[in-house]
């Protein structure tokens, strides 16, 4: 709101989600590397487990952003929620599946939850590279100059 107390007009700019697709590919190559590496030196259990908790923070990260962006999309006031509700979220979903993991079944679970803070790492600093190298407006954009023959209407167009 404004001081006047008018809210300012919505900007027309849609919600870019293009930070998914790097950090999508991102996690794959850093995931299949990392996996290659824990298989051969700790065990296909453990590589399993880097696969699985990356696969785990890639759906987080992506489904965060397209709620966000939907939160986002009616009105602005609604990301910060909407972000704050999918971390409890994915909290709440987390934590009972890294316990309803078997303590020596097929599936490391220090590897996983390891996986997982280095995944959501690296998913942060996809975001926050993203964020750096784009021209983000915090208000809305001015408008493109006009020409110079729609400027003045009586001065006439250039070669003309």
């Amino acid at each position: 709101m404004t001081t006047s107390g008018k809210r300012p007009p919505r900007s027309d700019a849609p919600w870019d989600l293009s930070f998914l697709r790097i950090g999508i590919v991102a996690t794959a190559a850093t995931a299949a590397v990392a996996a290659l590496v824990t298989g051969l030196l700790a065990g296909w259990g453990d590589a399993v487990g880097v696969l699985a908790g990356a696969a785990v923070v890639t759906a987080f990260f992506t489904v965060s952003g397209l709620v966000i962006a939907w939160a986002g999309r009616i009105d602005d006031t609604f990301t910060l929620p909407a972000a704050l509700g999918m971390f409890f979220v994915k909290a709440v979903i987390l934590f009972p599946l890294l316990n309803a993991l078997p303590e020596d079944g097929w599936l490391d679970r220090r590897t996983f939850a390891l996986t997982v803070v280095v995944g959501a790492l690296l998913w942060s600093g996809v975001q926050l590279r993203w964020v750096w190298t784009r021209q983000l407006y915090y208000v809305p954009p001015p408008a493109p100059p006009a020409s110079a023959s729609s400027a003045d209407p009586e001065r006439p167009a250039p070669g003309g």
